[in-house]
């Protein structure tokens, strides 16, 4: 834990230092980056791990959800987006099965793309309801107004540690404009 406090304290220092503040009032729009996602989960240890081999199933789950994304996005200057992540999935279907989880990710997208977040993940199996702290970082790939995003996560929890990739697109749908700052 003391390790992530220190990545995060020199990511925001990075990021302080790489956009100063000005006088400026900065012009932000909302956007409106919601798609599709898929993907695959590894559980390798655990109790988790043992829930799924009593099951039959193999640790290695298939990921099909939606992802409804919050963008603030500054205009008129560079700098990063804020973003709020709300990722519905079902997890194991090629084990005839359907495990759903959630996801609520807060965190910040750079303007080459690179982007990091954390928050709460549940996940519901037949009996259990198991709780993590998800955290993520990936690369979001502009293709026009298509983003293709390609994330790497981590599920903490006593119970053991999921791994995930996910990938998916969303196309770029502005909401409204307003000026913060003044």
């Amino acid at each position: 834990m003391k390790r992530l406090m220190m990545i995060i304290g020199a990511l925001m220092l990075l990021i302080s230092a790489a956009y100063p503040q000005s006088g400026e009032p900065v012009k932000f729009q909302e956007l409106n980056l919601s798609g599709p996602r898929l993907g695959l989960t590894v559980a390798p240890e655990g109790s988790l791990y043992d829930e799924l081999k009593e099951r039959g199933f193999n640790p290695v789950l298939s990921q099909f959800g939606w992802h409804f994304e919050y963008t603030i996005h500054p205009e008129n200057t560079v700098g990063p987006d804020f973003v709020v992540e709300f990722i519905p999935m079902v997890a194991g279907v090629e084990n005839g099965t359907v495990l759903p989880h959630i996801n609520l990710v807060m965190g910040i997208r750079l303007p080459n793309g690179v982007e990091f977040g954390l928050g709460p993940n549940v996940l519901f199996t037949e009996d259990t309801v198991h709780t993590a702290l998800i955290i993520g970082m990936g690369k979001s790939i502009k293709y026009g107004d298509v983003q293709i995003p390609l994330n790497f996560s981590l599920a903490t929890s006593p119970r053991g540690n999921r791994y995930s990739f996910t990938f998916g697109y969303a196309i770029n749908r502005p909401k409204k404009q307003g000026t913060w700052g003044r």
